[in-house]
């Protein structure tokens, strides 16, 4: 089958909105973002007051995973890419692009672009303002390694997978997809923070916050989209006004013939065929 015969067939498909079931700030969904929210905080504050959190980091840094099971090295090098913003951002915002045109609407984008937009704001300021650096260069056994110039703390990697892959089942329109979605959404936010302690880039409690900050923003996500709403509805009326503007009503603009399709005119205006039946007898006209 030829592609535009395929492309001119979605076009004729109806419209389906993915707006119908946009989720609700529920009661059920507050309390979950509340205690989210809750176990971010002792997890920092864990940290920051070296509990056995900190240790557990360096016992398990200690047992260096990575060469207790060197098999799966390979692999979890790949594996752990799936991870990173920019290559996963691409994979998602391609599927939901296709979904936008399909559906006839830009939520799917915006909802992205919202995430990783929080996404970048909220861990990167916490990265910053801590410090923490990660196992390769620590310095000191023991030490939470804070305030020392590293960007470690929490995982961007964790926080970008939870996000990144759960937004396919935030943004799901049936029941079934939406369970599908985040088993498959959890399969790979888990195992690629937990990649991150096999490999020895992350500490255990850089996963762990990783893993909350990116819940946050699946659950926080409806206060945002009275928002994408109404960034959406203003895209569509700048669009709208575009095509207004180009709207066809003007005089049309005069087109230059070709020169070589010009008839060349002779003196007093006469082309060279209405000379040349002048010359054959035409009335009026003298003969030969």
């Amino acid at each position: 089958m030829r592609t535009d015969r395929i492309l001119a067939r979605l076009e004729q498909e109806p419209e389906r909105p993915s707006s119908r079931d946009v989720p609700r700030m529920s009661r059920t969904r507050k309390v979950l973002f509340g205690s989210t929210l809750g176990l971010y905080a002792l997890i920092v504050l864990a940290v920051l007051v070296r509990t056995g959190l900190v240790q557990l980091d360096w016992q398990v840094m200690l047992f260096r995973p990575y060469k207790q099971w060197p098999e799966v090295h390979a692999f979890l090098d790949y594996f752990v890419v799936l991870g990173q913003r920019g290559p996963t951002a691409v994979l998602v915002m391609a599927w939901l692009g296709w979904r936008s045109w399909r559906q006839r609407t830009l939520r799917p984008l915006l909802v992205l672009g919202t995430s990783l937009l929080l996404l970048n704001v909220t861990v990167g300021a916490i990265k910053i303002g801590l410090g923490r650096l990660g196992p390769h260069y620590a310095t000191s056994i023991g030490s939470a390694e804070l305030f020392a110039g590293g960007d470690i703390f929490p995982s961007g990697h964790t926080a970008n997978a939870v996000v990144t892959w759960g937004i396919l089942a935030y943004l799901a329109t049936t029941p079934r997809a939406r369970r599908v979605l985040s088993v498959v959404g959890a399969f790979f936010a888990l195992g690629v923070g937990a990649t991150t302690v096999y490999l020895g880039t992350h500490w255990v409690s850089d996963v762990l916050l990783g893993w909350a900050a990116g819940l946050l923003i699946l659950l926080g996500l409806p206060w945002c989209e009275p928002a994408i709403a109404r960034a959406e509805a203003l895209i569509f009326a700048w669009r709208e006004r575009l095509r207004a503007a180009g709207a066809p009503g003007l005089s049309p603009s005069p087109v230059a013939t070709p020169v070589g399709a010009r008839k060349p005119l002779l003196p007093h205006g006469l082309s060279a065929e209405e000379l040349a039946h002048q010359d054959d007898g035409a009335p009026g006209t003298p003969g030969g």
